[in-house]
Protein backbone atom coordinates (compact mmCIF):
# COMPACT_ATOMS: atom_id res chain seq x y z
CA UNK A 1 0.00 0.00 0.00
CA UNK A 2 0.87 3.67 -0.30
CA UNK A 3 2.90 4.98 2.30
CA UNK A 4 2.92 8.45 3.79
CA UNK A 5 4.66 11.50 3.19
CA UNK A 6 7.11 10.65 5.95
CA UNK A 7 6.36 7.18 6.33
CA UNK A 8 5.43 7.23 9.94
CA UNK A 9 2.91 7.47 12.47
CA UNK A 10 3.53 11.36 12.42
CA UNK A 11 1.71 11.24 8.86
CA UNK A 12 -1.45 10.83 10.76
CA UNK A 13 -2.34 14.78 11.17
CA UNK A 14 -1.97 15.89 14.49
CA UNK A 15 0.10 13.09 15.87
CA UNK A 16 3.86 14.13 17.71
CA UNK A 17 6.79 12.12 18.88
CA UNK A 18 9.29 13.68 20.74
CA UNK A 19 12.46 11.75 22.54
CA UNK A 20 15.06 11.99 24.96
CA UNK A 21 17.76 10.42 24.98
CA UNK A 22 20.47 9.56 27.81
CA UNK A 23 23.63 8.24 27.15
CA UNK A 24 26.65 7.90 29.47
CA UNK A 25 30.28 6.16 28.99
CA UNK A 26 30.40 2.60 29.03
CA UNK A 27 31.03 1.24 32.45
CA UNK A 28 28.96 -0.09 35.89
CA UNK A 29 26.76 2.19 36.45
CA UNK A 30 25.98 3.85 32.84
CA UNK A 31 23.01 4.64 31.30
CA UNK A 32 21.87 3.68 27.68
CA UNK A 33 18.10 4.52 27.97
CA UNK A 34 15.72 7.23 27.39
CA UNK A 35 12.13 8.07 27.02
CA UNK A 36 9.47 8.69 23.61
CA UNK A 37 6.38 10.77 23.96
CA UNK A 38 3.53 10.16 21.04
CA UNK A 39 0.71 12.95 21.41
CA UNK A 40 -2.46 11.73 19.97
CA UNK A 41 -3.06 15.65 18.45
CA UNK A 42 -2.51 18.80 19.30
CA UNK A 43 -4.67 20.23 21.99
CA UNK A 44 -5.07 19.24 25.84
CA UNK A 45 -5.22 15.39 25.62
CA UNK A 46 -7.02 15.19 29.00
CA UNK A 47 -9.92 17.68 27.61
CA UNK A 48 -10.02 16.28 24.27
CA UNK A 49 -9.99 12.66 24.76
CA UNK A 50 -9.13 9.88 21.94
CA UNK A 51 -10.91 7.04 21.48
CA UNK A 52 -8.71 3.87 22.31
CA UNK A 53 -8.13 0.49 22.61
CA UNK A 54 -5.15 -2.48 23.81
CA UNK A 55 -4.14 -5.79 23.01
CA UNK A 56 -1.99 -7.94 24.99
CA UNK A 57 -0.59 -10.56 22.96
CA UNK A 58 1.53 -11.51 25.82
CA UNK A 59 1.27 -9.91 28.64
CA UNK A 60 4.81 -10.56 30.13
CA UNK A 61 5.24 -6.30 30.71
CA UNK A 62 4.70 -3.94 33.34
CA UNK A 63 2.55 -0.95 31.49
CA UNK A 64 0.56 1.09 33.51
CA UNK A 65 -2.91 2.42 32.40
CA UNK A 66 -3.99 0.03 30.26
CA UNK A 67 -6.71 -1.29 32.68
CA UNK A 68 -8.58 2.38 32.19
CA UNK A 69 -8.29 2.27 28.67
CA UNK A 70 -9.86 -1.03 28.34
CA UNK A 71 -12.75 -0.12 30.74
CA UNK A 72 -13.69 3.17 29.29
CA UNK A 73 -12.45 2.89 25.66
CA UNK A 74 -10.53 6.43 25.67
CA UNK A 75 -6.89 7.75 26.40
CA UNK A 76 -6.42 11.16 27.93
CA UNK A 77 -2.75 11.66 28.14
CA UNK A 78 0.53 11.18 25.76
CA UNK A 79 1.38 7.92 25.37
CA UNK A 80 4.73 7.49 27.03
CA UNK A 81 7.82 4.90 26.54
CA UNK A 82 10.68 3.97 28.17
CA UNK A 83 12.91 1.13 30.57
CA UNK A 84 10.90 -1.16 32.78
CA UNK A 85 11.98 0.62 35.45
CA UNK A 86 11.49 4.15 34.90
CA UNK A 87 7.67 3.54 34.34
CA UNK A 88 7.11 5.03 37.85
CA UNK A 89 9.28 8.26 37.65
CA UNK A 90 7.81 8.78 33.48
CA UNK A 91 4.25 8.47 34.95
CA UNK A 92 5.00 10.90 38.06
CA UNK A 93 6.61 13.39 35.14
CA UNK A 94 3.64 13.29 32.91
CA UNK A 95 1.54 13.58 35.47
CA UNK A 96 3.17 16.77 37.06
CA UNK A 97 3.26 18.03 33.38
CA UNK A 98 -0.52 17.43 32.91
CA UNK A 99 -1.32 18.95 36.42
CA UNK A 100 0.32 22.42 35.55
CA UNK A 101 -1.87 22.16 31.80
CA UNK A 102 -4.42 21.09 33.65
CA UNK A 103 -5.57 22.88 37.15
CA UNK A 104 -8.78 21.34 37.66
CA UNK A 105 -7.72 17.75 37.56
CA UNK A 106 -7.61 16.22 40.64
CA UNK A 107 -9.40 18.85 42.27
CA UNK A 108 -12.75 20.08 40.66
CA UNK A 109 -12.53 17.17 38.38
CA UNK A 110 -11.90 13.58 38.39
CA UNK A 111 -8.47 12.22 38.28
CA UNK A 112 -5.98 11.43 35.51
CA UNK A 113 -5.15 7.78 34.04
CA UNK A 114 -1.42 8.06 31.95
CA UNK A 115 -0.05 5.41 29.86
CA UNK A 116 3.48 4.17 29.95
CA UNK A 117 4.95 1.07 28.07
CA UNK A 118 7.64 -0.61 28.43
CA UNK A 119 10.48 -2.81 27.63
CA UNK A 120 14.06 -4.03 29.24
CA UNK A 121 16.77 -2.38 27.92
CA UNK A 122 18.99 -3.89 30.55
CA UNK A 123 21.62 -5.79 29.10
CA UNK A 124 23.02 -2.27 27.82
CA UNK A 125 21.42 0.26 30.32
CA UNK A 126 21.76 0.22 34.43
CA UNK A 127 18.18 -0.17 34.78
CA UNK A 128 19.13 -0.50 38.71
CA UNK A 129 20.65 2.94 38.81
CA UNK A 130 17.06 4.62 37.74
CA UNK A 131 18.58 7.20 35.54
CA UNK A 132 15.33 8.59 33.80
CA UNK A 133 13.98 11.12 35.99
CA UNK A 134 10.72 12.92 36.13
CA UNK A 135 12.10 15.53 34.22
CA UNK A 136 13.30 13.82 30.99
CA UNK A 137 9.33 12.52 30.61
CA UNK A 138 8.29 16.28 30.67
CA UNK A 139 11.18 17.14 27.81
CA UNK A 140 10.06 14.59 26.01
CA UNK A 141 6.69 16.24 25.52
CA UNK A 142 7.79 19.45 25.15
CA UNK A 143 10.20 18.11 22.24
CA UNK A 144 7.32 16.17 20.29
CA UNK A 145 6.99 17.34 16.88
CA UNK A 146 4.93 16.48 13.66
CA UNK A 147 6.59 15.30 10.59
CA UNK A 148 10.55 13.60 10.39
CA UNK A 149 11.89 12.60 13.91
CA UNK A 150 14.56 10.25 14.82
CA UNK A 151 14.32 6.78 15.01
CA UNK A 152 16.50 3.71 16.06
CA UNK A 153 18.82 4.17 19.33
CA UNK A 154 17.14 7.62 20.15
CA UNK A 155 14.69 8.18 23.68
CA UNK A 156 13.01 4.86 24.61
CA UNK A 157 15.20 2.85 22.29
CA UNK A 158 18.27 3.73 22.86
CA UNK A 159 19.35 0.69 24.58
CA UNK A 160 16.93 -1.96 23.09
CA UNK A 161 18.18 -4.97 20.70
CA UNK A 162 15.89 -6.71 18.37
CA UNK A 163 16.70 -10.05 16.70
CA UNK A 164 20.01 -10.19 18.68
CA UNK A 165 21.18 -6.66 16.86
CA UNK A 166 20.86 -2.58 17.92
CA UNK A 167 17.11 -2.23 17.68
CA UNK A 168 14.58 0.69 19.67
CA UNK A 169 12.34 2.73 17.89
CA UNK A 170 10.72 2.34 14.31
CA UNK A 171 7.86 3.89 12.48
CA UNK A 172 5.74 3.67 8.99
CA UNK A 173 2.41 4.42 7.44
CA UNK A 174 0.16 3.86 5.28
CA UNK A 175 -2.58 5.61 2.81
CA UNK A 176 -6.09 3.96 2.63
CA UNK A 177 -7.99 5.64 0.07
CA UNK A 178 -11.51 6.35 0.09
CA UNK A 179 -14.60 8.24 -1.66
CA UNK A 180 -12.88 11.12 -2.08
CA UNK A 181 -10.95 11.55 0.47
CA UNK A 182 -7.80 8.53 2.35
CA UNK A 183 -7.32 7.90 5.82
CA UNK A 184 -3.63 7.72 7.33
CA UNK A 185 -2.56 4.46 9.43
CA UNK A 186 0.48 5.13 11.23
CA UNK A 187 2.83 2.66 13.48
CA UNK A 188 5.11 3.38 15.84
CA UNK A 189 7.08 0.44 17.76
CA UNK A 190 9.84 0.21 20.45
CA UNK A 191 11.58 -2.93 19.25
CA UNK A 192 13.46 -5.23 21.89
CA UNK A 193 13.02 -9.04 21.17
CA UNK A 194 13.61 -12.20 18.91
CA UNK A 195 16.51 -14.05 17.95
CA UNK A 196 18.74 -13.56 14.53
CA UNK A 197 17.83 -16.80 12.84
CA UNK A 198 14.10 -15.96 13.34
CA UNK A 199 14.76 -12.52 11.44
CA UNK A 200 12.79 -12.01 8.03
CA UNK A 201 14.04 -8.66 7.04
CA UNK A 202 15.65 -9.85 3.73
CA UNK A 203 12.33 -11.60 2.66
CA UNK A 204 10.37 -8.57 3.65
CA UNK A 205 13.57 -6.13 1.43
CA UNK A 206 12.69 -8.37 -1.87
CA UNK A 207 9.24 -8.31 -1.35
CA UNK A 208 9.70 -4.25 -1.29
CA UNK A 209 12.48 -4.32 -4.51
CA UNK A 210 15.02 -3.32 -2.08
CA UNK A 211 19.03 -3.17 -3.22
CA UNK A 212 19.65 -4.59 0.21
CA UNK A 213 20.35 -7.94 1.69
CA UNK A 214 21.77 -9.40 4.97
CA UNK A 215 25.57 -10.56 5.66
CA UNK A 216 24.72 -13.86 7.01
CA UNK A 217 28.36 -14.39 8.14
CA UNK A 218 27.63 -11.74 10.65
CA UNK A 219 24.56 -12.75 12.47
CA UNK A 220 26.22 -14.89 15.10
CA UNK A 221 25.63 -13.51 18.66
CA UNK A 222 27.90 -13.53 21.38
CA UNK A 223 28.20 -16.14 24.06
CA UNK A 224 27.75 -13.43 26.62
CA UNK A 225 24.49 -12.27 25.17
CA UNK A 226 23.03 -15.36 24.17
CA UNK A 227 23.61 -16.08 28.10
CA UNK A 228 22.35 -12.66 29.65
CA UNK A 229 19.74 -10.97 27.08
CA UNK A 230 16.63 -11.53 28.91
CA UNK A 231 13.64 -12.43 26.51
CA UNK A 232 12.56 -8.93 25.95
CA UNK A 233 9.58 -7.16 24.30
CA UNK A 234 7.83 -4.88 22.14
CA UNK A 235 5.63 -1.85 22.33
CA UNK A 236 2.89 -1.23 19.04
CA UNK A 237 1.61 1.73 18.75
CA UNK A 238 -0.87 2.50 16.46
CA UNK A 239 -2.62 5.45 15.13
CA UNK A 240 -5.57 6.54 12.73
CA UNK A 241 -8.05 9.12 11.71
CA UNK A 242 -10.54 6.99 10.00
CA UNK A 243 -13.54 7.48 12.30
CA UNK A 244 -13.44 4.29 14.44
CA UNK A 245 -14.61 3.71 18.22
CA UNK A 246 -12.67 1.76 20.79
CA UNK A 247 -14.43 -1.61 19.64
CA UNK A 248 -12.95 -1.19 16.47
CA UNK A 249 -9.54 -0.21 17.55
CA UNK A 250 -9.15 -3.15 19.66
CA UNK A 251 -9.41 -5.05 15.92
CA UNK A 252 -6.92 -2.90 14.75
CA UNK A 253 -4.90 -3.67 17.68
CA UNK A 254 -5.10 -7.61 17.12
CA UNK A 255 -4.00 -6.64 13.41
CA UNK A 256 -0.92 -5.52 14.35
CA UNK A 257 0.21 -9.04 16.06
CA UNK A 258 -0.38 -10.38 12.44
CA UNK A 259 2.35 -8.00 11.71
CA UNK A 260 4.89 -8.85 14.02
CA UNK A 261 4.49 -12.03 13.13
CA UNK A 262 5.52 -11.26 10.07
CA UNK A 263 8.34 -10.30 11.09
CA UNK A 264 9.79 -13.53 11.98
CA UNK A 265 9.14 -13.08 16.01
CA UNK A 266 8.12 -16.26 18.20
CA UNK A 267 6.85 -14.33 20.98
CA UNK A 268 8.60 -15.49 23.66
CA UNK A 269 7.66 -17.08 27.00
CA UNK A 270 9.67 -13.31 28.54
CA UNK A 271 8.30 -10.91 26.04
CA UNK A 272 6.13 -8.03 26.87
CA UNK A 273 4.18 -7.81 23.34
CA UNK A 274 1.56 -4.90 23.86
CA UNK A 275 -0.60 -3.07 21.23
CA UNK A 276 -1.99 0.37 21.96
CA UNK A 277 -4.48 1.60 19.13
CA UNK A 278 -6.06 5.19 18.59
CA UNK A 279 -7.96 7.26 16.44
CA UNK A 280 -8.01 10.85 16.62
CA UNK A 281 -10.46 11.86 13.76
CA UNK A 282 -13.25 13.01 16.72
CA UNK A 283 -12.33 13.59 20.04
CA UNK A 284 -14.43 13.03 23.19
CA UNK A 285 -14.71 16.35 25.37
CA UNK A 286 -13.91 15.42 29.22
CA UNK A 287 -17.08 17.70 30.34
CA UNK A 288 -20.00 18.23 27.91
CA UNK A 289 -22.16 21.19 27.22
CA UNK A 290 -24.59 19.01 25.04
CA UNK A 291 -26.24 17.28 27.51
CA UNK A 292 -25.81 13.37 28.76
CA UNK A 293 -24.87 11.80 25.01
CA UNK A 294 -22.89 12.59 22.24
CA UNK A 295 -23.22 11.31 18.40
CA UNK A 296 -20.09 10.45 15.47
CA UNK A 297 -20.06 9.00 12.91
CA UNK A 298 -18.12 5.71 12.55
CA UNK A 299 -17.37 3.47 9.50
CA UNK A 300 -19.28 0.21 9.39
CA UNK A 301 -17.94 -2.85 10.45
CA UNK A 302 -18.60 -4.41 6.58
CA UNK A 303 -17.06 -1.47 4.63
CA UNK A 304 -14.67 -2.53 2.55
CA UNK A 305 -12.62 0.40 3.88
CA UNK A 306 -12.20 -2.02 7.22
CA UNK A 307 -10.49 -4.63 5.16
CA UNK A 308 -8.26 -1.92 3.95
CA UNK A 309 -7.69 -0.31 7.26
CA UNK A 310 -6.62 -4.23 8.59
CA UNK A 311 -3.62 -4.45 5.87
CA UNK A 312 -2.74 -0.86 6.56
CA UNK A 313 -1.81 -1.55 10.17
CA UNK A 314 -0.41 -5.47 9.43
CA UNK A 315 2.17 -3.90 6.38
CA UNK A 316 2.75 -0.45 8.74
CA UNK A 317 3.77 -2.62 11.69
CA UNK A 318 5.90 -4.73 9.97
CA UNK A 319 8.19 -2.25 8.42
CA UNK A 320 8.13 -0.13 11.19
CA UNK A 321 9.84 -3.16 13.35
CA UNK A 322 12.16 -3.57 10.10
CA UNK A 323 12.99 0.66 10.13
CA UNK A 324 14.24 0.58 13.56
CA UNK A 325 16.89 -2.26 12.93
CA UNK A 326 17.80 0.06 9.68
CA UNK A 327 18.14 3.03 11.43
CA UNK A 328 19.53 1.96 14.80
CA UNK A 329 23.78 2.67 14.93
CA UNK A 330 26.42 -0.01 16.71
CA UNK A 331 25.72 1.04 20.32
CA UNK A 332 28.28 0.42 23.53
CA UNK A 333 26.59 0.19 27.11
CA UNK A 334 26.93 -0.92 30.41
CA UNK A 335 30.07 -3.51 31.37
CA UNK A 336 31.15 -2.28 28.22
CA UNK A 337 29.08 -4.00 25.98
CA UNK A 338 28.30 -3.69 22.50
CA UNK A 339 25.36 -4.50 20.42
CA UNK A 340 26.10 -4.11 16.53
CA UNK A 341 23.45 -2.89 14.39
CA UNK A 342 21.89 -5.48 11.98
CA UNK A 343 24.58 -6.32 8.95
CA UNK A 344 23.15 -5.28 6.45
CA UNK A 345 25.21 -4.67 2.38
CA UNK A 346 24.45 -3.33 -0.89
CA UNK A 347 23.40 -6.16 -3.30
CA UNK A 348 25.25 -6.24 -6.83
CA UNK A 349 22.99 -5.67 -9.32
CA UNK A 350 23.53 -6.31 -12.52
Amino acid sequence: MKRGKWNAITDVPGVAVGHVTLKEESGVESACTGVTAILPHEGNSFEQKVPAASFILNGFGKSAGLLQVEELGVIESPIMLTNTFSVGAVLEGTLRHMLDENTAIGDSTSSLNIVVGECNDSYLNAMRSLKVRPEHAVEAIRNARSGEFEQGDVGAGKGMICFGRKGGIGSSSRIVPHSEKSFTVGVLTLTNFGDAEECLIDEWLARNGMQLQTAKDKLKPSKEMQSEKPDGSVMIIVATDAPVDSRQLKRLAKRAAIGLGRTGSHIHNGSGDIIIAFSNAHTIPHASESGDTVSYTLLRDDTKIMNELFKAVIEATEEAVFQSLMHAQTTTGRLGRTVERWPLVEKNVL
